[in-house]
């Protein structure tokens, strides 16, 4: 009897530590771990005034963007978390200090609602201003956090109300930041100057500028750019180059971002052990206006000062991104603990601003290090052509030479028959 209590008590503990094993630790930590790397988007809505507009199918700008948010709200895949901010929408009166400080958190960004979502664009109405710099200040703030990938997209019909907060200024800011925060804007109206300012605010973060004249192209180009961010990505690091090699971070492999004032120098090191080879590329970006004619510079060079191998890129205006790459094997040894060398990694561009151009922050730079086993003779595509080449060029010679041979015996031969005849 007492053995039966026993066990009985013993298999009722067993199914309570497993209820609430299941129930609450495992859940937890699974919840946690998908919202640290969920992919974030928050949708920023210009609701000024010039949104009242009726342009763009028969009707308003505001009427279209409603629609395009409730599609793509519909449409947005389960793991990412979207929120909704507004710029605009809240403020009716004159006072500029006021209007500019419109913009708030219309829904936050987390696990979707739909429906909570949908009422909450179905109560906007054209407005006020058009705070875009402030807005998307607070954009960076709702998106901080976590490990996963993070998109604003913008949506206005106007330039910015409130400088001398520049937007364009303000998206380097976040970009200098190195927080790996992309920003796409989609114009509503084909404005020169509108035009300007949204793809300088999405070049100065490696997004997209896209001009939207109709309803269905707004709604297919919002749900493309948050279903872009569900997908895999590589996220850079921030680092920061130095002046000088003795005193530059170590990199290993990996992508990395970083900036650069016009004509600085800014040096990384990586560590090389035998049998390795170093394969590096670096591309800088002008996201403001620059004079024609320029280029980058990309060296490896020993601790010492001595230039190992470069590469080099130029420019004319045509591009605003230029890039270059370059290799160094180091040649294994036949002492087991042999060590490493460091390659110190110089790049140097020759961009210049233009005229009342503002130099800071520094130009966006993205560092692609990869340290890999350096291929054998054999396999090496390039030592294919020195090694395996001369085999080739070696059997085509006798080839030639034989095929020589056994013509001149043929027509030697025809010719002496010719002449018996």
């Amino acid at each position: 009897m007492i053995t039966r209590q026993r066990l009985a008590a013993g298999v009722c503990a067993l199914l309570a530590t497993l209820t609430a094993g299941v129930a609450f630790p495992a859940g937890a930590v699974a919840d946690e771990t998908d919202s640290a790397t969920a992919p974030k988007v928050e949708l920023v809505l210009d609701v000024s005034g010039s949104m009242s507009a009726r342009d763009i199918d028969g009707g308003s700008r505001m009427a279209a963007a409603k629609q395009a948010f409730n599609e793509v709200l519909d449409a947005t895949p389960q793991e990412v978390q979207l929120g909704i901010r507004t710029l605009g929408a809240n403020y009716r009166g004159n006072d500029r200090k006021t209007g500019c400080k419109d913009t708030a958190q219309l829904y936050p960004v987390g696990t979707l609602n739909r429906t909570e979502a949908k009422t909450a664009v179905a109560t906007l109405a054209p407005t006020g201003w058009t705070p875009i710099g402030p807005a998307l200040l607070k954009a960076a703030d709702d998106l901080d956090g976590g490990d996963g990938t993070r998109r604003i997209v913008l949506i206005s019909d106007g330039e910015d109300t409130c400088q001398p907060l520049d937007p364009c200024e303000v998206a380097r800011e976040i970009a200098a930041k190195g927080v790996g925060l992309t920003i796409d804007t989609l114009g509503l109206v084909p404005d020169a100057k509108t035009r300007d300012q949204l793809s300088c605010i999405a070049d100065a973060t490696g997004g997209t500028y896209t001009s939207v004249q109709h309803k269905e192209e707004l709604s297919d180009r919002v749900g493309q750019l948050v279903d872009r961010a569900a997908d895999p990505v590589v996220t850079p690091v921030a680092t920061e180059g130095t002046a000088r090699c003795d005193s530059a971070p170590a990199l290993k492999s990996g992508l990395y971002t970083d900036r650069e004032e016009f004509g600085q120098q800014r040096w990384y090191r990586v560590d090389i052990k035998p049998g390795q080879e170093l394969r590096t590329s670096v591309s800088v970006a002008a996201d403001r206006a620059v004079r024609p004619d320029y280029g980058v510079l990309l060296r490896a060079v020993t601790a010492h000062g001595r230039e190992i191998v470069r590469g080099e890129g130029t420019g004319n205006g045509r591009t605003d991104v230029i890039s270059t790459g370059l290799r160094y094997p180091k040649a294994d040894s036949d002492e087991d603990d042999a060590p490493a060398e460091t390659v110190c990694l110089e790049v140097t561009n020759s961009f210049s601003a233009e005229s009342g151009v503002k130099t800071t922050p520094g130009l966006p730079l993205e560092l692609t290090v990869d340290v890999v086993d350096a291929p054998s003779a054999a396999s090496d595509v390039a030592s294919f052509g020195l090694g395996r080449g001369w085999w080739l060029l070696g059997a085509l010679v006798l080839t030639g030479f034989v095929a020589g041979l056994l013509w001149g015996w043929v027509s030697r031969w025809r010719l002496a028959v010719w002449r018996t005849n």
